[in-house]
């Protein structure tokens, strides 16, 4: 008999104590833990490639007296690089170089083509971010080899001048983000062969995809 006591009356302290524990749990739930996503910036380093159209102007002058002006349709590809650093107020200033190879070639005075081969700059950059979209407007130096070939011959320069343009960038994820952007270049001109001086421009419309680090 007393064990069937005992038994009844562990028994009913075991639900009590249930039944208490149940209690105290639904009167002092356990609040989640909020957990706050950084907020995305564009400070940081990067590194991606481009690639799109040119339309170059050439210009050239034979013994100072001969003049001819032709029109160039080409392509460039190539990569970029650079480091950007955002403030509280959404400005972004930043510095970038690229490298690319130009293709291009024309006929000046129906035998003497001219092109050039590659391009690289080196620009400053001044932006303002809408979030995870960046409008900005580059400026900096540049240049690029240019080379004229003829029968018999070629030869070829390095030119240097200055380049300037606008784009936007969009980050797709924290880390990747694409680009659109259009950008003047003056090369300046350059006796290329002797008697013979050489100028040249080209506007560019390109796309691109980088990686921030």
């Amino acid at each position: 008999m007393l064990k069937k006591i005992m038994l009844a009356s562990a028994i009913l302290l075991s639900t009590s104590a249930i039944g208490l524990s149940a209690d105290l749990t639904e009167s002092n739930p356990v609040p989640p833990i909020a957990l706050e996503t950084p907020a995305f910036t564009w400070t940081g380093a990067y590194i991606g490639i481009s690639g799109g159209a040119g339309w170059l102007n050439g210009s050239t002058t034979k013994m100072g007296r001969y003049h001819d002006q032709q029109d160039f349709d080409g392509t460039v590809f190539g990569g970029f690089a650079g480091y950007n650093w955002q403030f509280s107020n959404g400005i972004v200033a930043g510095i970038e170089g690229d490298i690319e190879y130009n293709s291009n070639d024309e006929k000046f005075f129906g035998y003497r083509t001219f092109g050039t081969d590659w391009q690289g700059s080196a620009r400053g950059r001044l932006g303002y971010a809408f979030d995870r979209l960046m409008v900005f407007g580059t400026a900096g130096w540049t240049m690029a080899k240019g080379h004229i070939e003829f029968p018999g011959a070629s030869e070829s320069e390095t030119f240097s001048g200055w380049t300037a343009g606008a784009g936007v960038d969009y980050a797709v994820t924290d880390k990747v983000f694409l680009r659109g952007e259009y950008r003047y270049s003056d090369f300046g001109s350059k006796e290329i062969v002797r008697g013979m001086n050489v100028d040249f421009d080209q506007s560019v419309v390109k796309v691109g995809l980088a990686v921030k680090f």
